[in-house]
C-alpha cells in the first residue's frame, strides 16, 4: 500500500497527542503542513524558523520515534520553513532544513512509554535499565520557593543517600501542576548522574497497575514481582490511583515490604495527604507514613517571577521585566498553567513575528487564562469604571488623592474583587503596584459607602447590571 504524506503525518499526530499535553500540541504541532513523502522523508512545513528551531530542541526525539514507527529505521523528516509569507504577487519564501538526526537512538533517559520486560535482568547490568526518566526533570530546573522549601530539602537529602535517611519513605504531595512529578523525577535523575550502579524507576501508579494486570494475564506475578524487588529506587505517581485496586495493592503491599526492609528508597506522590487516601487498605496508609510526607503548596509572585526567568534563560529568549511581572501577578494558579502561557507567548510571538511587550502578553492571556478568559476582566473593569466616573485609566493606576478618582479606583477594585477570580496581590499590582491591603481597605470603604449613601448604592447596582450582562 502507497503511503501519502498527508495520512503519515496524522498517524504521526496521532502518537504525538498521546506524549504531549494538549497545550504543547495545539501550540506546536497544529500548525504544521505535510507537503511532500520521497524516498522515506517526509518534509512538513512549518511557520518560521524560530517554529523549527523550537521543535528540534524540544520534541526531536518524539517526533524521530513516529517517524520510525511509520516509515521504518530508514524514515527521515525534513522541514520546509518559511522564511518570507510573501503576499499576493509572490508566493512565500521556503528553506529546507534536515531533522537534527545524529543517532537513531534517542538518549536511554529519555521517558518513553515501553512495555515491561522482566526477563531483560538476566545477565544485565541493572543500573542500565531504562528508568523512565525524563532527563529535563532535575533539581537545576526546579526553582525553590517558601512554597517547596521543605520538599525540595528532603528530595535532595534522599538523592544523596537513598535508604539511608529517615525520609523513607517519602512522600510528596500537592495540587495539579504544582511540580511533583518534576521533584521526584529529579530525585531519581540525581541518584543515576551520582551514585553509580543503582537501579532508578519511576512509574505512575497507572501503568504499574496495567502492567501487573498483564503478568496476571500472561502467568507471569513472579517475573513482575522479581523485576520490581530488583530496584534500588522506587519513584511511583498519583498512589491515590490506586484506590478501590484490591489485588494491586496486595502485590505493592509485598513490594513496598521487601524495599524498606531491604534499605531501598520509595518515593511517592500524590494529590492529597495519606490520611485523606480513599480506597487504600490501612496497613498500606500506615506505611507510607513511616517516612516524610511534604506538600507542595501554590508558587508565591515571587516564586512566579524566578521560574518565568529561569524557563526563558534557558531557551535563550528575552521578555521585558514588565511583561514578566505582569504573567507572574496573572498566573497565581500553578506551575502548569503557568508554563503554557509562557509557551504560548513565545508562539504568538514567532507565528505573527511580534517582539514580546505587554500589549501581546494581555491578547495571549486573554485566549487561554481562565481568570482572563472571561470578558469581564481587570481590563474591562477599569476601562468602564474609568468612563462611568469621567476619569483616565492611568489615574486609576497612578498615586494621585484626589477624592473623585480614589473613588472611582475603589470601585474599581471592589468590582475586580466581585467579578475575577485574581488574588488580593494580584488586583493591587493592577492599580499601580498597591499592596493587598489597600485593596482590602478599598472594598471596606465602597461596602460601608452603600450602607449609608443611598444614591451611591444605585449607582453600585447599575454597574453590577452592566457587568452582569457582559457575562451572559
Amino acid at each position: 500500500m502507497v503511503k501519502d504524506c498527508q495520512s503519515v503525518w496524522n498517524n504521526c499526530l496521532h502518537s504525538i497527542k498521546e506524549g504531549v499535553g494538549e497545550q504543547s500540541f495545539n501550540t506546536w504541532f497544529s500548525p504544521i503542513e505535510p507537503i511532500r513523502l520521497e524516498n522515506r522523508v517526509l518534509t512538513i512545513q512549518v511557520p518560521s524558523q524560530f517554529f523549527y528551531e523550537w521543535l528540534e530542541e524540544h520534541y526531536v526525539h518524539i517526533l524521530r520515534k513516529v517517524i520510525h514507527q511509520e516509515l521504518g529505521p530508514e524514515g527521515r523528516l525534513e522541514y520546509s520553513v518559511i522564511v518570507d509569507k510573501g503576499n499576493e504577487k509572490y508566493k512565500p519564501f521556503t528553506i529546507n532544513l534536515p531533522n537534527n538526526n545524529k543517532s537513531n537512538k534517542p538518549p536511554k533517559e529519555q521517558n518513553r512509554e515501553e512495555p515491561l520486560n522482566p526477563f531483560a535482568l538476566n545477565g544485565v547490568d541493572l543500573s542500565q535499565q531504562n528508568s523512565q526518566l525524563n532527563p529535563n526533570y532535575t533539581f537545576d530546573t526546579f526553582i525553590e520557593g517558601d512554597c517547596n522549601r521543605l520538599a525540595r530539602s528532603a528530595g535532595y537529602a534522599v538523592a544523596k543517600k537513598p535508604g539511608i535517611t529517615s525520609f523513607n519513605p517519602l512522600m510528596i504531595y500537592g495540587g495539579v501542576g504544582l511540580g511533583k512529578t518534576h521533584l521526584v523525577q529529579a530525585i531519581g535523575n540525581e541518584i543515576k548522574d551520582t551514585l553509580n550502579g543503582k537501579f532508578v524507576l519511576y512509574v505512575s501508579s497507572e501503568k504499574f497497575t496495567n502492567q501487573f494486570i498483564d503478568a496476571l494475564r500472561n502467568n507471569k506475578i513472579q517475573d513482575f514481582s522479581n523485576y520490581y524487588l530488583h530496584i534500588d529506587a522506587l519513584i511511583i505517581d498519583d498512589v491515590q490511583f490506586l484506590g478501590g485496586k484490591e489485588r494491586t495493592q496486595e502485590i505493592f503491599f509485598h513490594i513496598f515490604n521487601h524495599l524498606h526492609q531491604n534499605g531501598k528508597q520509595i518515593i511517592m506522590t500524590s494529590d492529597r495527604p495519606p490520611r485523606d487516601l480513599k480506597g487504600l487498605e490501612d496497613r498500606l496508609l500506615s506505611r507510607f507514613k513511616w517516612g516524610l510526607t511534604a506538600d507542595l503548596q501554590q508558587p508565591d509572585l515571587e516564586t512566579r517571577i524566578a521560574i518565568i526567568q529561569n524557563k526563558m534563560e534557558s531557551d535563550g529568549i528575552h521578555i521585558p521585566e514588565d511583561v514578566i511581572e505582569y504573567l507572574a501577578y496573572s498566573v497565581d494558579t500553578n506551575i502548569r498553567e503557568l508554563e503554557g502561557v509562557l509557551i504560548s507567548l513565545i508562539a504568538h510571538a514567532s507565528l505573527n513575528r511580534k517582539e514580546i511587550d505587554l500589549e501581546l502578553a494581555k491578547q495571549t492571556l486573554k485566549n487561554i487564562v481562565h481568570d482572563i478568559e472571561s470578558e469581564v476582566g481587570i481590563d474591562f473593569i477599569q476601562k468602564t469604571i474609568a468612563e462611568h466616573f469621567a476619569v483616565k485609566i492611568d489615574d486609576l493606576k497612578a498615586k494621585t488623592r484626589k477624592k473623585e478618582i480614589v473613588i472611582a479606583r475603589q470601585v474599581s477594585m471592589y468590582f475586580c474583587k466581585e467579578h475575577t477570580n485574581h488574588s488580593l496581590k494580584s488586583i493591587g499590582y493592577h492599580f499601580g503596584g498597591r499592596d493587598h491591603s489597600t485593596v482590602i481597605h478599598a472594598v471596606q470603604s465602597v461596602n460601608d459607602m452603600m450602607q449609608v449613601d443611598k444614591r451611591f448604592k444605585e449607582e453600585m447596582e447599575e454597574l453590577k447590571k452592566r457587568f452582569k450582562m457582559k457575562k451572559v
